[in-house]
């Protein structure tokens, strides 16, 4: 079986402006990266659009009608100051969620070793009644909650090792003792939540913040001594990466120094508790990664080791 990668055109049309750094240059450049010889053997397919039954699973109808109904026939709509639509917002936000959805039904029925999703916008700020932080929906979230009422996997888990603490999956995933949020983030920063305290109604909850200026080895420390012994723990029925990769040293949004080998490091060892949970099932989601140049190498560096390459 092979490693399948979820994306569509619409995911770049989404455009918050040009000076924005969530641009659709992100998604260009892996996307450009990914055509390279080292991929031919990489599984690949269109995002469809999330269904309205697949987003009520984490967000309520009003919601996700007032996401749709914001979204400009020209120009462009803030929701915040971070938090730009555009007229392909709405299109590429439900191909996003829509995406990490399908990407769950080709690894839960066996088609595929493990998938990888190249959406945009990201979803990990999204809570269920609240857009920020350059997100609409919670990606991550609607596909882990599809795994659960599609396929069975009731236990789902999340490690997420984006710069910024996911606030929006650990809201949504606070009170429900089948579901696990693991993160690593850099402490004081957007959204300022994610201390380690915050352990969930159901101790399902695993925070790691790490200080400003923290390279690979503290991101490593931090994996091998709470995170990976959590997930063994949890021994989730399916495992899914909200793949940041903005806490590479070039990255302009915040201030850790990870590099491209420690996101290879991180994949291997969260393949490796997939193979001992859960058969292997695997789904990452792109979240965030703000320069394009390490962001590129570091999605390519990433779905190699999902390969086995």
């Amino acid at each position: 079986m092979s490693t399948l990668l979820v994306t569509h055109h619409d995911c770049i049309e989404h455009d918050p402006g040009e000076f924005h750094p969530e641009h659709p240059d992100r998604l260009r450049g892996i996307l450009r990266l990914l055509e390279a010889e080292d991929f031919m053997l990489l599984h690949r397919d269109e995002a469809p659009h999330a269904t309205h039954a697949q987003l009520l699973r984490v967000h309520p109808l009003s919601y996700i009608e007032d996401i749709l109904a914001k979204v400009p026939h020209d120009g462009h709509h803030s929701i915040d100051g971070d938090t730009y639509m555009s007229p392909y917002t709405g299109e590429a936000a439900l191909r996003s969620a829509g995406g990490a959805c399908a990407a769950v039904d080709a690894v839960a029925r066996g088609e595929v070793r493990n998938a990888f999703v190249a959406g945009r916008p990201p979803g990990h700020h999204a809570e269920r009644s609240q857009a920020m932080g350059f997100c609409f929906f919670n990606n991550v979230a609607v596909a882990a909650y599809h795994a659960r009422e599609v396929h069975g996997l009731q236990r789902v888990a999340v490690m997420d090792f984006d710069v910024h603490h996911g606030n929006g999956t650990q809201h949504i995933f606070w009170d429900d003792p089948d579901a696990m949020y693991c993160s690593t983030h850099q402490e004081g920063t957007f959204p300022y939540t994610g201390l380690r305290e915050e352990t969930g109604a159901h101790n399902n909850i695993v925070n790691c913040p790490l200080p400003a200026g923290a390279k690979g080895d503290l991101f490593r420390e931090a994996m091998e001594n709470d995170v990976l012994p959590a997930l063994r723990a949890f021994k989730p029925d399916i495992l899914f990466i909200s793949a940041g990769f903005d806490a590479h040293a070039r990255d302009p949004m915040a201030h850790l120094r990870f590099n491209v080998a420690d996101f290879v490091w991180a994949t291997d060892e969260l393949l490796k508790v997939a193979e001992e949970c859960c058969q292997g099932r695997l789904v990452s989601v792109l979240e965030g990664g703000y320069d394009v140049v390490a962001l590129s190498a570091s999605v390519a560096a990433h779905v190699r080791r999902l390969m086995g390459i």
